[in-house]
């Protein structure tokens, strides 16, 4: 094929790579639609096999030159996508994380709506009767050896802080996960760990006030981890809601095809939990049965609540305003 009719023919195909690679040098690869995606990768094959056309055929040094610059930029912005992990954890966690939980804190309002009127119910017919506690789930022999003798059980963490921490945040996250993997019950499974987890929390309560020493567990215990560990659950309950209304209603797409969008972000959802979950086990297992004030556990329930909801609702902002 003669060399100008080969440039005429190929000229479209190599401008459309540069302008894909122009677009990828101010963002990255993810954020490319998919069939732009696959319009670069087979544009990429294509212009490298032109490369080794004109240097076998082309005597045209600046042809040679400009399609090897081409294909080595190509493959640097393609295969370079691969080796981001550090960079794409960081997006997840500036970014993706976040703008999930905006766009679906209607979710994570029902979880913690569900949440606190099982809390609520628990809280004031314990209050009335201490024998109500059953139906939250509190064993009769934690009643009467453990609250009744005004025992503050959290204490015992200070023997173990290490192991107790570990063991913390592991029972969180798989309360969590529950929460979670449960909203494949059609959304049943979620509201039942959610109302379950309320009406415990709420029973305990009440049997501590009761006892005379609920002030103790709420400001010398819960609150300095309560606010992330109890937000992951209402958002792990949100993701578990979003599997279980993707299957219910899945509006004008096929449940398989809702259920594969919402899925998506009920995973980042959960993942984006994990690390909060740690820092709460960490709080709850060495700060929270501390002999401490009771200000100080408050202060840090104050900071740690303004900083995870600044995260929230502000991280990855100046993204979507671009």
């Amino acid at each position: 094929m003669p060399i100008d009719r080969f440039i005429k023919e190929r000229k479209t195909v190599w401008q459309r790579l540069e302008e894909l690679l122009d677009i990828l040098d101010r963002m990255t690869l993810r954020t490319l639609h998919r069939e732009e995606v696959r319009e670069l990768g087979r544009i990429y094959r294509r212009t490298a096999s032109d490369l080794a056309i004109a240097r076998a055929e082309s005597r045209d040094p600046r042809l040679v030159n400009y399609l090897n610059s081409l294909v080595i930029r190509a493959h640097g912005r393609i295969y370079r996508a691969d080796a981001q992990g550090g960079r794409r954890i960081r997006d997840f966690f500036t970014r993706d994380f976040p703008q999930s939980f905006r766009r679906t804190w209607r979710y994570t309002a029902t979880a913690f709506g569900v949440f606190l009127v099982f809390t609520a119910i628990a809280f004031f017919g314990t209050r009335h009767d201490p024998d109500f506690s059953e139906f939250a789930g509190i064993s009769p022999y934690f009643r009467e050896t453990v609250i009744n003798n005004r025992v503050h059980w959290w204490q015992e963490l200070n023997d173990a802080s290490q192991i107790g921490s570990s063991q913390i945040f592991t029972n969180n996250i798989r309360v969590t996960f529950y929460a979670f993997a449960l909203g494949a019950m059609l959304g049943v499974g979620t509201l039942y760990v959610l109302a379950f987890n309320g009406a415990m929390f709420g029973a305990i309560v009440a049997l501590t006030y009761r006892a005379g020493f609920g002030n103790d567990l709420l400001f010398g215990f819960v609150v300095s981890h309560g606010v992330i560990e109890l937000s992951c659950i209402f958002i792990a309950g949100g993701a578990g809601l979003l599997i279980g209304t993707a299957l219910l209603m899945p509006g004008d797409l096929s449940r398989g095809d809702a259920l594969k969008s919402r899925g998506m972000e009920a995973v980042r959802l959960i993942v984006g939990c994990v690390p909060l979950l740690v820092v709460a086990g960490i709080i709850e297992g060495f700060i929270s049965p501390q002999p401490i004030s009771a200000f100080i556990k408050i202060g840090i329930g104050v900071i740690t609540g303004i900083a995870l909801y600044s995260y929230l609702l502000l991280a990855g902002r100046e993204e979507l305003e671009e």
